[in-house]
C-alpha cells in the first residue's frame, strides 16, 4: 500500500505520520528548500510562520480540547510541541526552530516515509493523494486544482466577517426579523439610535488595522470592502450600506431604527451568527472593542474574528465530501488550511484525520467517523457542510459544538462539560491509541 502526501507543513506531516504508523508507505512531496512561498524562510518541515503559540492548553477550552483529541489520535505535532514547550501561561507555545527541527528529524527517520524534494506542479496521475499545501499553495499547483474544481471554487483572499455565538447575543436588545417581513425572520437585528450610531461610526473609522505583508497587498473590491474602509468614506456611508435600517421596525420603539446591524445564521443549528457586511482588517482587540459597542453585542463571544489576508482555500462545502475527499475525484483528499480550517492545530488535526481515514480505506476498513460532539468532528463537519453559505475559514471554538442536553449557566462549567462529553466520545472510537488527554 502506498500513498502520496503533498506538503510538509503541519497537516502534511501529520497525514504522512498517521499513514506510515498504520503500515502505509508514504511519498511526502515538499518544495522547500528548492522553492519557498512568500511567507516561509527556513528549510525544515512544519515551519511556524506567524505566532509560536498553539493556543490554550486547558481541557475546558476549544484549543485545549482539540489538542486532547489530537493526542488521542496519536498526534506527532502535539507530542513534539510538549517536548519543546516554552513558558506561555495557560497556552502551549514552542521554540519554533526546535519544533521544526524535531518534526523534520522524526519524519525523515520514519522507515515508512520517503521524502521527495521539489515543487509539485500537478496531482499525481494515479493512487491516493493527500493535498496539504496550505494557504500559500504555489501558482502551478493552484492552476491544477482550479482545473479540477472550476475557477469559482478556489479563493485567493480571505475576506471574512466576525462570527459570534447565538447564546452571547442579548436578545433583550436585538430582535428577529426580515426586511419588509419577507420570508422567515431569519436575521437577528441590532438596532441603533442616532447617538449610538455616531459613536460607533467614529470608533470604527478610527480603529487600528492589521498591516499587510507585501505579498498580501489586496485590491479592494466593492463586494468585499472592509467595513472600516467604507466607514472612512463618510459619516453615513455604512448607514446606506450594511447598516441600512430600511424595511425594519424596532419592536421596542415601534419605529424604524437610525441604523441596524444584521446577523445571519452561520450553521444549520443556529449556534453561530455572522455580522453581515462586516468584512474587516481590524486587529482582533479592536474588533472586540468596537463591535461590542453594537447594541445586543456588548458581551458577544467571538467564535471567529474577521480577517483579510492572502489565503488560498477551497469552497469545501461544495467540493469535498464528509471524508475530505474531492467529490469529482475521490482518490484525492485535502487537509490543512487549504480546506478552510483556520489555525495551526486545526490544520494538523485535519491531517491526522486524512491519514487515518485513508489508511483505513486502503485496508478495506470502515471509514473513520469523528462524532459531531467532538471538536475535531464538529470542525470537519462545518468545513464540509453544504448549508454554509459564503464559506470562509473557521478555527476551533465551542460554538460549533452541539449544545448540551441540559443547560449549564456557568460558562467554564459548560465548556468543561462539553469537553468531557467530547473525550468520552473519542474514547469510544475503535482502533485509536488513546493517550492521556493533554497531560492534564
Amino acid at each position: 500500500m502506498r500513498a502520496a502526501v503533498i506538503g510538509a507543513g503541519l497537516a502534511g506531516c501529520e497525514a504522512a505520520w498517521a499513514l506510515a504508523e498504520r503500515g502505509v508507505s508514504v511519498t511526502l512531496h515538499e518544495m522547500k528548500p528548492q522553492k519557498y512561498s512568500p511567507a516561509h524562510k527556513k528549510p525544515g518541515f512544519a515551519e511556524l510562520v506567524c505566532s509560536n503559540s498553539l493556543k490554550a492548553d486547558r481541557l475546558g477550552s476549544a484549543a485545549g480540547l482539540l489538542k486532547a483529541e489530537m493526542e488521542a489520535m496519536g498526534s506527532l505535532t502535539i507530542r513534539i510541541a510538549r517536548e519543546c514547550a516554552v513558558p506561555a501561561g495557560g497556552a502551549l507555545a514552542v521554540d519554533r526552530d526546535e519544533f521544526s527541527e524535531r518534526i523534520t528529524k522524526a519524519v525523515l527517520a520514519h522507515p515508512g516515509i520517503t521524502v521527495e524534494y521539489g515543487e509539485c506542479v500537478g496531482i499525481p496521475a494515479e493512487g491516493p493523494v493527500v493535498v496539504a499545501t496550505g494557504p500559500l499553495t504555489s501558482d502551478a499547483l493552484c492552476a491544477e486544482i482550479t482545473r479540477l474544481t472550476g475557477t469559482e471554487r478556489l479563493s485567493f483572499y480571505d475576506a471574512a466577517a466576525p462570527i459570534v455565538t447565538f447564546e452571547s447575543v442579548d436578545m433583550q436588545k436585538a430582535f428577529f426579523a426580515a426586511r419588509y417581513g419577507r420570508g422567515e425572520d431569519d436575521y437577528i437585528n441590532c438596532p441603533m439610535n442616532r447617538e449610538q450610531y455616531e459613536a460607533f461610526h467614529e470608533a470604527l473609522a478610527g480603529a487600528e488595522r492589521v498591516p499587510l505583508h507585501d505579498f498580501e497587498k489586496l485590491t479592494v473590491y466593492e463586494g468585499c470592502m472592509p467595513v472600516e474602509v467604507l466607514a472612512a468614506r463618510g459619516k453615513d456611508a455604512i448607514r446606506y450600506g450594511p447598516l441600512k435600517p430600511v424595511g425594519l421596525t424596532d419592536p421596542a420603539t415601534g419605529r424604524r431604527p437610525w441604523a441596524v446591524v444584521q446577523l445571519r445564521a452561520e450553521n444549520r443549528e443556529g449556534t453561530l451568527y455572522n455580522l453581515v457586511g462586516f468584512q474587516t482588517n481590524l486587529r482582533f482587540g479592536e474588533q472586540k472593542r468596537v463591535f461590542s459597542m453594537i447594541p445586543g453585542l456588548e458581551h458577544a463571544v467571538f467564535a471567529r474574528y474577521g480577517v483579510m489576508h492572502r489565503n488560498t482555500f477551497l469552497d469545501s462545502p461544495r467540493l469535498l465530501d464528509e471524508r475530505m475527499r474531492l467529490r469529482a475525484l475521490p482518490r484525492v483528499r485535502f487537509a490543512g488550511q487549504i480546506t478552510g480550517v483556520e489555525g495551526y492545530i486545526e490544520s494538523a488535526m485535519s491531517g491526522i484525520y486524512a491519514g487515518i481515514d485513508l489508511a483505513r480505506e486502503l485496508k478495506g476498513e470502515a471509514p473513520l467517523v469523528l462524532p459531531p460532539v467532538t471538536m475535531s468532528g464538529a470542525l470537519l463537519r462545518y468545513v464540509c457542510d453544504s448549508s454554509v453559505r459564503d464559506f470562509q475559514p473557521m478555527g476551533c471554538n465551542m460554538g460549533i459544538l452541539p449544545p448540551l442536553e441540559e443547560k449549564v449557566r456557568d460558562k467554564q462549567a459548560r465548556y468543561l462539560a462539553l469537553a468531557e462529553r467530547s473525550m468520552k466520545a473519542m474514547e469510544a472510537l475503535p482502533l485509536l491509541p488513546i493517550l492521556d488527554p493533554g497531560g492534564n
